[in-house]
């Protein structure tokens, strides 16, 4: 049986992170969504705060950083993972993105190339790659979700590798240190050759192209990045190097399985403060919610309300699920899709919808409302869209290959 109510060791944890998002990011989220482009220099003090938590324990998981699950770990061994840092990352999510989207995804070291890093490093490159922040470049102009399609290359040469490719809509691209650059080895041998690399923005041989004017998540910059004969040292292939036909994409698609339920927590977040928002709003305006009515007895806006809190706390569920699945060393590739398929759709209506329930205020920059249901639009797009998160569930209830069921 698993319990998803909020285990009661993380709600002093949940009460300090609602604190920070309060004061560092809901208190700079008009100006930053106005100043695209402009780095969030508040977000230094947050991030050294986040860090100090996390050094001492106090704040595992805390941001977007995700976490290593090791390939040995079964119910038998026992486990390197601080039980419950999976469930910390999406609760901390949660919050900070109540608070703004585009800010949590510009704290320094938190970032998702971060996350793919704890999923397929090795320990040595673990300690190695410690205290970077790392942006994640796997889109390209020639494709979107199918991230099978890479046609970025990388040529082993002596000790390192050369690559060369155009990623695009690579968050945090322009102000991390690092990118996580997915790549392949073989294009011949399709999934099972891509790989991903560490690689410093300090070397030579990469650099931003140019950054994209967003509708929505304004404060973080989305970045293009081209690779032109950069040399990467060999070290710096994230996991293994050998290519497993067998395995095929499964080793990269560990990524997706600790970065999904993140988005979903994103999603989750954004739309709980369009309710609350909402909600007040409804108030105000002498609109009753009443839990103890039938629906179809009340108002429109009153019962268009309950049914995007039902929808809402179905989303979170499902992303509490992914979190506690992982937490405990089990399977979550299914459900960590289902989370984000659901989280990303969900989020998306009802934060449109409390901009209609809100009216004219919800319409303007008065209120914060217009400007999640701006952001809430990318978390139902990136780390795969809501119709590949479909597709994967279907593949993964029907049990059918890629190649199956397209």
């Amino acid at each position: 049986m698993i319990n998803l109510e909020t285990p009661r060791k993380f709600r002093p944890f949940i009460k300090q992170a609602h604190q920070v998002a309060e004061e560092f990011l809901r208190a700079n989220s008009r100006k930053y969504d106005l100043a695209e482009h402009a780095y969030p220099k508040e977000l230094d003090l947050l991030a050294s705060l986040v860090d100090g938590m996390g050094d001492s324990g106090q704040g595992q998981g805390a941001g977007a950083a995700g976490v290593r699950r090791d390939e040995t770990d079964d119910e038998d061994k026992g486990s390197k993972v601080k039980n419950g840092t999976n469930m910390s990352s999406v609760l901390s999510i949660i919050e900070m993105c109540w608070a703004d989207v585009g800010l949590l995804l510009s704290m320094p070291r938190q970032g998702l190339g971060n996350s793919a890093i704890a999923s397929v490093a090795n320990e040595e490159q673990l300690e190695r790659f410690k205290g970077t922040w790392a942006a994640m470049a796997i889109t390209e102009p020639s494709f979107g979700s199918d991230s099978a399609a890479i046609t970025t290359t990388a040529v082993k040469d002596g000790d390192a590798y050369i690559l060369n490719g155009e990623k695009i809509f690579v968050t945090a691209g322009d102000r991390a240190d690092s990118v996580v650059v997915w790549a392949t080895l073989d294009k011949n041998l399709g999934r099972a050759a891509i790989k991903s690399f560490l690689v410093p923005k300090s070397l030579p041989g990469i650099r931003v192209e140019r950054l994209e004017h967003k509708l929505g998540i304004r404060s973080s910059d989305t970045a293009v990045i081209v690779l032109d004969n950069c040399r990467v040292p060999a070290e710096n292939l994230l996991g293994n190097p050998e290519i497993d036909t067998k395995q095929g994409f499964a080793g990269a698609m560990a990524t997706f399985d600790n970065t999904r339920p993140l988005v979903a927590g994103m999603a989750v977040g954004c739309a709980r403060a369009a309710l609350e928002d909402t909600r007040r709003l409804l108030e105000d305006a002498g609109v009753v919610i009443d839990y103890d009515r039938p629906v179809q007895s009340q108002s429109y806006a009153a019962a268009t309300f309950i049914a995007m809190e039902a929808d809402w706390e179905a989303a979170l569920l499902l992303t509490l699920e992914a979190a506690w699945l992982a937490d405990n060393r089990k399977p979550n590739s299914m459900e960590a899709s289902m989370a984000k398929a659901k989280a990303g759709r969900v989020g998306n209506q009802i934060t449109l919808r409390c901009v209609e329930l809100a009216g004219t205020l919800g319409y303007s920059e008065t209120e914060l409302v217009e400007k999640w249901a701006r952001d809430s639009k990318i978390l139902d797009i990136f780390e795969g869209t809501q119709q590949i998160q479909q597709l994967i569930v279907a593949r993964r209830l029907l049990n059918l290959t890629s190649s199956e069921l397209r």
